[in-house]
């Protein structure tokens, strides 16, 4: 089990990783340009090149880059829907420069659309991101083969939002891999996001059940990434709001439940939670997995 931060990009991608070393994270999350949008400043090769140096230097070598928050693979509107996918697409190709493990990425909303119409146009925009473009009407599409997986995270949904059940999760892994061919999604696991989602993650017990139905549904194999949020949200709520660990609804014996639960596993866990006290929130993960394994 390694943890980490979300670390800022400011005056440049080359700098995260040694704010990552300062923060004394054992992994780390970035997002690649603005979450919002607008001008996407271009990461060159001596941007790469500094950003590994840099990363040579300090402990934690795995990381991963969150998409923006505009993502949509559901959208009527064209401008949203086809930028969308070509915004993914870059993510991936910039993950493949610098190194990432994985792209994290929301997945959009339904409003604009019934329920099955939605997923059926989501699918088809997550094989796009895969697509190799062809001048040439009627050959079969070729696929890229990315290094860094696109995971697909969990969400509280609230709205019409889509990729609140592992059923959802598990159908578009499915549908996707049918065309593109298999093991090139994974997925990032939110615990508040599941939490809210109605997934109950504050017992042994219920955590155990929590995992096990995702390994029956989609596979705990397929799990690259661990956002490890308490939630500020009630239990079927939801609600996306993060909260200290600890601090949140799921609590600290649910929080102390999922290192458990998982402890076996490669996997990388990285805090999304308020940045006053996230800090603290790292050093108190790295306690309670020394109460783990010892």
């Amino acid at each position: 089990m390694k943890f980490g931060l979300h670390i800022s990009i400011a005056q440049g991608v080359e700098h995260a990783p040694l704010r990552a070393m300062a923060a004394h994270c054992e992994c780390f999350q970035i997002f690649s340009r603005s979450p919002h949008g607008g001008t996407v400043r271009k990461i060159d090769a001596a941007a790469a090149d500094a950003f590994k140096e840099n990363l040579a230097k300090g402990e934690a070598k795995d990381f991963f880059i969150h998409s923006p928050y505009y993502i949509n693979f559901a959208s009527e509107n064209n401008r949203i829907y086809h930028g969308s996918i070509s915004a993914i697409k870059s993510e991936m190709e910039v993950a493949d420069l610098l190194g990432a493990r994985g792209v994290v990425t929301h997945l959009g909303s339904s409003k604009d659309m019934d329920g099955e119409q939605a997923k059926q146009k989501l699918v088809a925009g997550l094989v796009k991101v895969f697509e190799i473009p062809s001048s040439t009407k009627g050959t079969k599409p070729k696929y890229l083969k990315y290094r860094a997986k696109l995971l697909l995270e969990i969400t509280a949904g609230s709205g019409n939002i889509m990729g609140d059940s592992f059923e959802e999760i598990g159908y578009f892994i499915e549908e996707v891999e049918k065309t593109i061919g298999k093991d090139i999604l994974g997925v990032c696991f939110d615990t508040a996001h599941a939490f809210a989602s109605g997934y109950d993650l504050r017992t042994d017990m219920a955590v155990k059940k929590t995992f096990s139905d995702f390994d029956k549904i989609v596979g705990l194999d397929r799990i690259k990434l661990i956002h490890l949020n308490d939630s500020a949200a009630d239990l079927d709520s939801h609600v996306d709001r993060h909260a200290n660990v600890g601090k949140g609804k799921i609590g600290i014996e649910g929080i102390t439940a999922i290192l458990h639960e998982l402890q076996e596993r490669d996997l990388d866990f990285v805090l999304e939670t308020p940045s006053s006290g996230s800090e603290d929130d790292l050093e108190l993960l790295k306690n309670i997995r020394k109460e783990i394994i010892r």
